[in-house]
């Protein structure tokens, strides 16, 4: 077998990064590293060809995640001409919908990976890189009237907890709360 080109390891390498960032927020970091090569569609043997150590995927995946969730906020504020308070209600929407809470694959790496972070080395390189996307989310959360933290967090508490009662009558109560408390103080 030949050796592939260097556009063909960015690509696989790509392709690895997209699937840990899915699997990871779906199934937590403790996912095998020959299920995230399954994944991506490429064998288990590649991948330290490609990453150091699953923790160096970690890193990557998580700045991954982070920055789907910046595009996600970056086209809702296009989509709006630049009217941030219409850009913000909007995500909130999304953001506390049935949909974002059974879609944790393309969801919220704040919401999804909150215990896998909490749990990796405080000097870590993915704890870093949680804690500033985290920061940077609350900080575009904040209105005049509102802290941005405070938001972020009725959000993240929101969707984990619906998530966590998935099936039940209380999952939605939870959403439609949260909305209503978020909505009533934009």
């Amino acid at each position: 077998m030949g050796r592939v080109s260097q556009a063909e390891a960015e690509e696989n390498r790509r392709r690895v990064v997209e699937a840990a960032s899915r699997l990871f927020r779906e199934q937590g970091t403790h996912v095998s590293v020959a299920d995230l090569m399954k994944a991506a569609g490429l064998t288990h043997g590649g991948f330290y060809k490609q990453f150091a150590s699953k923790g160096a995927l970690i890193d990557e995946a998580t700045a991954h995640s982070f920055d789907e969730l910046t595009r996600l906020r970056n086209d809702g504020l296009e989509q709006h001409a630049g009217q941030r308070d219409a850009a913000q209600q909007e995500l909130i929407d999304t953001y506390l919908s049935i949909e974002h809470r059974d879609s944790a694959a393309t969801g919220c790496p704040a919401a999804a990976l909150a215990g896998d972070m909490a749990r990796e080395p405080g000097d870590g390189e993915a704890r870093r890189v949680y804690t500033e996307g985290v920061g940077d989310f609350a900080e575009w959360l904040a209105t005049e009237d509102q802290d941005g933290i405070t938001r972020l967090c009725t959000m993240v508490g929101a969707l984990v907890l619906a998530r966590a009662t998935e099936g039940t009558p209380l999952s939605e109560e939870i959403l439609t709360a949260a909305r209503a408390a978020l909505t009533a103080t934009s």
